[in-house]
């Protein structure tokens, strides 16, 4: 469905309210998901799992993604231009800001009448998150930052053959053309201990395209992402309870990047998951849910 969030279009699907086995309203969790990932990237699995622990479930495609807003007015970047920038300390201008995504986030719980929330995000959904429990606490239950990164200059960075993978092009707007970039890519950044058949990860990139398929405003989100440069140095003031996990195998992200993270908020607990890359495969998922529902759990009972 669609809603106005923070003065912009955003779609949204919600489990909807109701109550849990305790005859209790469910708390809710919104999932705030990474680059250039459409909410129907949430695995069925996680989402299913949280419904089933008795919590009431909101994803929202991010602006320039999927079916929310398009800023197509604001054109190209030029990254390359961006990171030549940052890198020698200079200011990156970009037409939108990662604090403005967690803004719309926020006013997704507000169309939704929703107080409070646990916040989880998955790397570019993890900056997000971490913007949402800096600008408005009183609105998080907890804040789960998952594959990640602090923004903090002089971390690791991706690895040279995902660089590659990530700044190429597929052949042609064809289906079988963006199969194939995205099949090659995920085979790059990929679980290697959790792998999912070919066949299962080209029908998903089937249905994300056929969806929306929007290129340009992943460029434009990865441009918000080099100008926020500021985030690291914020962290300390993050006052809700915090959980940070990150696989050990990430080649996008760097391990070295969520122990950072962790490190930088304050009494955050660190939980790091063996095998895992920069994906949600179910096995994956399997090892997320339990830490996951066990910080939701302590993070409302002070347990």
């Amino acid at each position: 469905m669609k809603i106005i969030a923070n003065k912009i279009q955003i779609e949204v699907e919600d489990t909807g309210p109701g109550l849990n086995a305790q005859g209790q309203q469910r708390p809710a969790v919104l999932l705030i998901m990474g680059l250039g990932m459409q909410l129907i990237a949430w695995p069925p699995g996680l989402v299913q799992g949280l419904v089933d622990a008795g919590y009431r479930v909101i994803r929202h495609d991010n602006r320039d993604i999927g079916l929310s807003q398009h800023f197509d007015a604001a054109g190209s970047p030029n990254l390359i231009w961006a990171i030549l920038k940052y890198r020698l300390r200079c200011a990156v201008k970009s037409p939108y800001s990662v604090a403005d995504m967690a803004m719309d986030a926020l006013g997704v719980l507000d169309a939704l009448n929703i107080k409070q929330a646990h916040i989880v995000g998955v790397s570019m959904g993890g900056m997000i998150s971490q913007r949402v429990a800096l600008a408005a606490p009183d609105r998080v239950l907890s804040l789960t930052s998952i594959m990640s990164s602090s923004g903090a200059r002089g971390l690791p960075e991706a690895r040279p053959e995902v660089l590659r993978a990530m700044m190429s092009r597929p052949a042609s707007t064809s289906l079988e053309d963006i199969g194939d970039f995205y099949v090659n890519l995920i085979r790059v950044i990929g679980s290697p201990v959790f792998r999912v058949p070919e066949a299962e990860v080209r029908e998903r990139i089937k249905v994300s395209t056929q969806r929306s398929y929007h290129p340009v405003g992943t460029l434009r989100q990865m441009l918000a992402i080099v100008a926020d440069t500021t985030r690291a140095g914020e962290l300390h003031r993050v006052t809700r309870p915090t959980l940070v996990m990150h696989g050990r195998a990430d080649p996008l992200v760097p391990f070295a990047c969520g122990e950072d993270t962790a490190k930088r908020i304050p009494n955050s607990k660190f939980v790091a998951i063996d095998g895992m890359a920069h994906d949600l495969p179910p096995g994956v998922v399997e090892r997320l849910l339990p830490p996951m529902l066990a910080h939701f759990r302590a993070s409302t009972t002070g347990v």
